[in-house]
């Protein structure tokens, strides 16, 4: 077997690869005298049909398979000769395959990247801090009572916090937008769902009554055609529903997964959890940052194997979290290339970082790991042990400490500048990164 490679650029290999035609020619002659064996043809005994007449009837077929095999088998075989790591499968390029002649085909295929990584001093990350305050605690209690709240419909003035049920239609001078209009639409008054001013404009109207309102779309709207531009909304209100909370007894308690006597023990717990939102809120800031800081000191080509392995993972979770039944592959690969590409660089930086620097997850960290999952957990105990019993879970935690290796090592070396806000921004500030 004789191997050449080239280079192609920094990702990319052709591998020459040719193959002796005796080698073809046996192992094509190997296959037919076991076909010969096990066929069964009209007028001939198994076993007894001539050779001549299964070179004929099978021959070609025998031979594009036998090819095949070969080309693969002899890929990966040259791949070891040449201590060649692929990132993916390759394009199978054949140059000569006549029966007869030496077989010759091209493998075209991608590399892992060579990495130069940038002056990590050079990365800047914001890390936010925040203190939870008994204001936060009362907003979190009162947002988990409103999940649970009952509606009762009501004639007075709407007000913030009620759920009103409107049909709308906007127009810039004059005329209707596309999506500018809805019929039934159920809006909660000051959730900031809507454009600045809509809510407002909303808020004191009845049950019954029509209403119109001016806004500006805001200039760093989503819709371009639509930023900055001044728009009148016809709105007719058709029902205003005020919330009716839950008083604060065990059985609400009891609906969130808190075994709490009062409110007193209740609140300690919402605090609790408040605090863990608020630790993963900073780190995966943090991460985010540091993750944009290092694309943005170090050049790096992605093989599109990857990339392309990356968006069907995407595809397939997006339709298992829509609870779908459609094929993933339905779902255009345009969708998730971004954020594919920014997965699968994230993915060979912290390889690199992990290797030029010997990071390793220490047992004791994916010990204290598993604990703090399970802690989340009313059985923590068993959390535990099944973590512990299943390498593969096990595995995935080791994974994530190691990232956690990663993050804290850049940033012993990067610009990193700490900002005090309140708990509700740190919280909002992780989520529209995600």
């Amino acid at each position: 077997m004789q191997v050449s490679v080239e280079t192609t650029s920094n990702i990319e290999r052709r591998m020459t690869i040719g193959v002796p035609a005796q080698e073809i020619d046996q192992a094509v002659e190997k296959r037919l005298q076991h076909t010969a064996r096990t066929v069964k043809m009209n007028g001939f005994r198994p076993g007894k049909v001539p050779m001549s007449v299964v070179k004929r009837r099978f021959g070609d077929g025998v031979r594009q398979e036998i090819v095949s095999e070969v080309m693969r088998e002899s890929y990966v075989k040259a791949l070891e000769e040449q201590d060649i790591s692929p990132a993916g499968w390759p394009r199978f390029e054949p140059k000569t395959m006549e029966a007869g002649k030496d077989l010759e085909f091209i493998a075209v295929f991608e590399v892992l990247p060579e990495i130069e990584l940038g002056d990590l001093s050079k990365v800047e990350v914001e890390k936010l801090t925040a203190d939870i305050t008994e204001k936060d605690i009362d907003n979190m209690i009162d947002n988990l009572r409103r999940q649970q709240a009952t509606m009762k419909s009501v004639k007075r003035k709407s007000k913030k916090k009620d759920i009103v049920n409107i049909d709308f239609k906007g127009l810039i001078d004059g005329e209707a937008f596309e999506g500018g209009s809805a019929e039934g639409h159920k809006l909660t008054l000051g959730s900031g769902q809507m454009i600045p001013g809509f809510e407002d404009g909303i808020i004191g109207g009845k049950a019954g009554e029509e209403l119109e309102i001016e806004v500006t779309f805001p200039e760093d709207y989503q819709n371009e055609e639509l930023a900055g531009k001044a728009a009148k909304f016809e709105i007719k209100i058709n029902e205003v529903e005020e919330p009716i909370l839950p008083e604060l007894d065990r059985e609400f308690f009891t609906k969130f997964g808190i075994e709490a006597e009062d409110e007193t023990a209740f609140r300690e717990e919402v605090k609790k959890n408040m605090a863990r939102e608020l630790k993963q809120a900073v780190s995966t800031k943090v991460k985010n940052d540091l993750v944009d800081g290092l694309l943005a000191v170090t050049e790096l080509d992605v093989p599109q194997a990857l990339v392309d392995q990356e968006i069907d993972r995407l595809r397939q979770d997006a339709v298992q979290r829509f609870g779908g039944q459609m094929d993933p592959k339905q779902l255009p690969a345009e969708l998730f290339t971004d954020q594919a590409q920014r997965r699968v660089k994230t993915g060979l930086l912290f390889q690199e970082l992990v290797k030029k620097n010997d990071l390793k997850a220490a047992p004791e960290q994916v010990d204290e790991k598993i604990q703090e999952i399970a802690s989340t957990y009313e059985q923590p105990e068993e959390v535990i042990a099944h973590f512990n019993s299943d390498p593969q879970q096990k595995a995935q935690i080791e994974s994530a400490v190691l990232e956690d290796a990663v993050v804290d090592f850049v940033l012993t070396q990067a610009k990193v500048k700490e900002k005090k806000v309140k708990y509700e921004e740190a919280v909002q500030a992780a989520q529209q990164q995600r």
